[in-house]
């Protein structure tokens, strides 16, 4: 018999802003609420919040893990007709061998997504990510929230899993509840309650289902997740199985359902407080039904990923709401009285596709680091994971910028490379020359439809920089 498949290594990544609710009804006239939201910067889309979740999930990994797939969920992709996955693909260096799927447009995507990984052959990278929007003052704006999630799957063989899979259930019916024609910027929603009738009869009997599947009875699960744009049907299927004071407390209040990502999300916060030997059942509500029961082992303890979800929702900064209607495109701002930068092009990023995507610099024979890669160097100098420190800065109010001022800074790597880069997820008056960054992959700009991406360097989260 083939060693069971479970979850080796899980990330998540929350965006550094945060929206107070509680903006939105003074400027939209309705809507708001209480407690905050995550907001993607206006240089990420889920292509760089899938690489950022990716990247704790890969570091998190048993020593040797590959991935041999990699799949990437989303229902905000940044390209149609074109593979976002492979954007991911390049900017991990995973292995030309290694092939990148996208499933994209719905929440349940995911889900399949997963179940996907879970069924392949060898060691599988599952990223789902998420932006979610809705008009200036509905209920999707607020309750939304956009995050990357991802999980490492495969079997004892690849490695000691943090989590083990014992079974799966699923339930599926073709029933309106939540649509958006392509194009649009906004879900519709049917009617509350039949959506919740729906859902809960799918809900439980995938729950029965994955049950059986796991040879268990409700009795011996531990922590029940639930991830459900359906707040009310999420209550009502809890309530049904008798498993209300099992569920785990949800993000809604500091981060929003975030979508295709929320799936992983939350079971990533849930391992985050699991202990070994404890049984999480993964429960699903999006145009069906879909229920995973895991159960933890003593891997969990020394797997987990080095900023947890707690810790980055308690690390967020304030962003105004007009700031966040500009980024969403809801509000008309002046643009920059700057030329707008040319189309970037196919040809040259593919000459550089290290550097440009990989963020790979080289290194002589006498150990000096070069950035960008110098022509002749003897070897290749991976510096994604790098961290430096601000040798000097400059605020520009002139360079061409979706959300100026630029803010540019001259770094020294630690371990030798010096670089002049763009900072992100800062406000210009909190950086200062000594300061502690590391890299992140983002979106520099978008011409003619073609996304232009690299990275930028943000600040070390507090306590990890000295």
């Amino acid at each position: 018999m083939p060693p069971a498949r479970g979850i080796l290594s899980y990330g998540a990544y929350l965006p550094h802003r945060r929206l107070d609710r509680g903006e939105i009804r003074a400027v939209a006239g309705t809507g708001g609420g209480s407690g905050t939201r995550t907001v993607a910067s206006y240089d990420e889309d889920t292509t760089t919040l899938g690489v950022a979740a990716a990247r704790l999930a890969l570091a998190a990994a048993p020593a040797g893990v590959a991935p041999a797939a990699l799949w990437f969920a989303t229902v905000s992709p940044a390209y149609l007709d074109k593979t976002n996955a492979t954007a991911v693909h390049a900017a991990l260096r995973l292995d030309p061998a290694v092939p990148a799927f996208d499933a994209n447009g719905a929440v349940r995507s995911a889900v399949g997504a997963l179940r996907a990984g879970l069924a392949g052959a060898g060691p599988a990278l599952v990223v789902a990510a998420d932006i979610r929007t809705g008009l200036p003052g509905s209920g999707d704006e607020a309750a939304g929230g956009d995050a990357g999630a991802a999980l490492v799957v495969g079997s004892a063989d690849d490695g000691p899993p943090v989590a083990e899979v014992l079974g799966t259930g699923s339930a599926t019916e073709e029933f309106l509840d939540r649509w958006r024609t392509p194009g649009e910027s906004r879900s519709r929603l049917w009617e509350e309650r039949f959506g919740e009738q729906r859902y809960v009869a799918l809900g439980a009997r995938a729950w029965d289902d994955a049950l059986k599947d796991a040879g268990l009875v409700a009795d011996q699960v531990d922590r029940v997740v639930i991830a459900a744009a359906h707040a009310r049907a999420a209550g009502a299927l809890a309530k049904r199985l008798g498993v209300g004071e099992r569920v785990a407390p949800g993000l809604e209040a500091t981060v929003g359902f975030t979508g295709a990502a929320h799936p992983a999300l939350t079971l990533a916060a849930a391992l985050d407080q699991a202990g070994p030997g404890d049984v999480v059942a993964l429960v699903v509500l999006a145009d069906g039904a879909d229920v995973i029961v895991v159960r933890t082992t003593v891997a969990l303890a020394a797997a987990r990923p080095a900023r947890t979800v707690a810790d980055q929702v308690a690390a967020g900064a304030p962003l105004p709401y007009g700031t966040f209607l500009a980024w969403r495109g809801q509000l008309a701002v002046e643009p920059p009285r700057r030329p707008e930068p040319a189309r970037p092009s196919a040809s040259a990023a593919g000459r550089s596709r290290d550097w440009k995507f990989g963020f790979v610099g080289s290194q002589d024979a006498g150990g000096e680091v070069h950035l960008p890669p110098a022509p002749g160097d003897d070897a290749p100098r991976p510096m994604a994971d790098a961290t430096g420190t601000i040798v000097t800065c400059t605020v520009d109010h002139l360079a061409y910028s979706p959300s100026p001022p630029v803010v540019f800074a001259v770094v020294d790597f630690d371990g030798g490379g010096r670089l002049p880069v763009e900072l992100t997820d800062v406000d210009a008056g909190d950086v200062a020359t000594g300061g502690r960054v590391e890299m992140t992959f983002r979106r520099l700009f978008t011409a003619d439809g073609i996304h232009n991406y690299f990275w930028k360097a943000r600040p070390v989260p507090t306590g990890e920089g000295s």
